[in-house]
């Protein structure tokens, strides 16, 4: 089967860049329709003053093979995603998948700056739009994905529970930010599985997005330059590899099974065969507790 998701809608909230751009057009070579919103369009930029627009997107959807409808949305803004679901209700009459990848955090932490010396009013910035977001968003289209049995939440976040449980994340805020959506995971599950849908939180891997490929000073295709500064950077993978594992979750009649359980790109890829765009599986949050947290030297064998 081609395109598995033919005939399914999705929204893919966050969607101009990173994991939202590439779980999008994934969705998309699967034949979904997929709205797609964000802050930056071609006629405006976020804060971020980065070229990437939701247009972008929507463009790279429907030439994977899907519909991609780009609809401008501040995701803290209530009335707009009001606007936006009842948007998606006229023009398609339902909703099978919902992404909730908003973040916009990038530029607003500290690395390891405790609370006291964080800048608190670009701390609680930074929770508003990890947070708040995701929950303005679910509470206006869930009504909408819940009109038909088997749709699929999907939260995303930056680590799994059993990894974050037991680690630091960088910061008070970028800590209590990933926790929150990995709960947030949970809570709905607990909600909408008595309801006909599904609910889960995933989390990338050490992702190839556009702002961590500025990072190293490379691209796409020159992206192993990276490794003599970062060895590391050798299990990294690229945002359609976590699109695939939306796709395949969102094609699964049985991803019931899943509901409310924290999850992976590569733990994902395992599941249901996918391969990131190289042919390989990264199991990163695997190679991160037994070779970069060890303290190993960098070697990414039986780990992609």
């Amino acid at each position: 089967m081609t395109a598995p998701l033919k005939d399914r809608v999705a929204l893919v909230a966050g969607a101009t860049r990173g994991a939202g751009r590439g779980i999008a057009v994934e969705l998309g070579a699967a034949g979904a329709t997929v709205y797609v919103t964000g802050r930056t369009t071609r006629e405006r930029r976020s804060e971020y003053g980065r070229p990437e627009t939701i247009e972008d997107t929507a463009d790279l959807v429907t030439a994977a093979g899907g519909h991609g409808i780009a609809v401008p949305t501040d995701h803290l803004e209530p009335e707009q995603v009001r606007a936006l679901v009842e948007r998606i209700d006229a023009e398609q009459g339902r909703l099978d998948v919902l992404v909730n990848d908003i973040w916009g955090g990038e530029l607003l932490f500290a690395w390891d700056a405790p609370v006291w010396e964080h800048d608190l009013d670009r701390g609680l910035r930074l929770l508003r739009l990890a947070v708040d977001t995701h929950a303005i968003t679910s509470h206006h289209a869930l009504p909408l994905l819940l009109r038909r049995p088997g749709g699929l939440v999907v939260e995303m976040t930056d680590g799994t529970a059993e990894y974050n449980a037991a680690n630091y994340r960088v910061s008070f805020f970028y800590d209590l930010a990933k926790a929150s959506v990995l709960r947030m995971a949970f809570a709905l599950g607990r909600e909408l599985g008595p309801r006909g849908a599904t609910a889960v939180a995933l989390t990338p891997g050490w992702m190839r997005s556009e702002i961590m490929l500025d990072h190293f000073g490379v691209t796409e295709d020159t992206w192993r330059d990276a490794l003599e500064r970062e060895p590391h950077f050798a299990i990294s993978e690229t945002p359609r590899y976590v699109g695939r594992a939306v796709a395949a979750l969102a094609a699964d009649p049985q991803a019931a099974r899943w509901n409310g359980a924290s999850l992976s790109s590569g733990q994902l890829a395992r599941e249901y065969g996918f391969t990131d765009l190289d042919g390989s599986q990264p199991d990163s949050w695997r190679y991160l507790v037994e070779v970069q947290d060890a303290g190993k030297p960098a070697d990414v064998t039986g780990y992609r």
